[in-house]
């Protein structure tokens, strides 16, 4: 799922503002990428904060720290002093009136910058990263809802034209039954014609039956229909879950498909066969909208 969030913290010590942006596009995977003067040690709290919160999708984590270095100075006393002395000496010489401080702070060494170590600003990062990813959250949960619904929907389809498959799949025996009489009948009245064929030895009832159950098993998909029902029901509680559940859909769906393709190959009914061209329709706008399930 997408989302963004910023977070914001101060670090009143060194006089610094820390914003931290998190950006989450869809992935199939947890891809993450930092970006700021960020420690070694830091990456590792970084990292650990976003893969207890975000499972999956490519997350971005850009650090800025704004006036760093605020006050982080020193000054060298006996630069100074030696600066001071030499700086005197050249205007005594030069007949010119004695240095001032701001001549002496401007003189290399004088005036020394303390450098930061790359820890000093982790706490107000972690605070800003903390702050962006509860924002961050909070988006991609309104989406979640969102994809919720649409998914539910999508699954009442699948569940339905189960229903239908299922009432169709009831009439196939007496359908085939129907099937082979008629064309016994049509046989039987072709060879009619040929006085040495004994034509009414040949439609025999329970030859018929006997027939007629075979074809029957052969296109029985109870089965098939029994694991729809039940992959769609764990499908429903998935995504009435407040668990991440992206990766078990993605497998309920392959699943789904699996007993769409036997029912399919294994009906030879019209109307069976169009409610499964059907239910693959619905089943890869499913398909798709999983992608964005963390």
């Amino acid at each position: 799922m997408t989302g963004f969030g910023r977070g914001t913290a101060e670090h009143a010590a060194r006089r610094t503002r820390v914003t931290v942006d998190i950006r989450a596009v869809n992935h199939r995977y947890l891809d993450l990428k930092l970006r700021g003067p960020l420690s070694p040690s830091l990456e590792d709290s970084i990292s650990s904060r976003v893969r207890s919160t975000v499972e999956r999708g490519s997350v971005s984590v850009v650090v800025h720290v704004v006036g760093s270095g605020g006050g982080a100075t020193r000054f060298d006393t006996a630069a100074a002093s030696a600066a001071h002395i030499a700086l005197s000496e050249l205007a005594r010489n030069l007949g010119v009136a004695p240095p001032d401080l701001a001549l002496v702070l401007s003189q290399p060494g004088v005036v020394v910058s303390v450098e930061e170590q790359p820890t000093d600003h982790d706490p107000a990062i972690l605070e800003a990263v903390d702050a962006a990813l509860a924002q961050l959250v909070g988006m991609r949960d309104g989406e979640g809802q969102a994809l919720a619904r649409e998914l539910t929907l999508r699954i009442d389809e699948l569940a339905s034209l189960r229903q239908t498959i299922e009432k169709l799949a009831a009439d196939v025996p007496e359908r085939m039954k129907k099937r082979l009489h008629e064309r016994l009948r049509r046989l039987l009245q072709d060879e009619a014609a040929d006085k040495s064929t004994d034509a009414a030895g040949w439609l025999d009832p329970a030859r018929l039956a006997q027939e007629v159950a075979v074809l029957a098993d052969r296109s029985d998909v109870t089965e098939e229909l029994v694991r729809l029902a039940s992959h769609l029901e764990q499908a429903r509680i998935l995504i009435d879950g407040k668990a991440a559940s992206g990766r078990r859909l993605e497998f309920l769906v392959q699943e789904i498909g699996r007993e769409l393709n036997t029912i399919g190959s294994k009906s030879s009914v019209t109307e069976i066969s169009t409610a499964i061209v059907e239910a693959k329709a619905v089943l890869e706008k499913v398909r798709e909208q999983v992608q964005n399930v963390e």
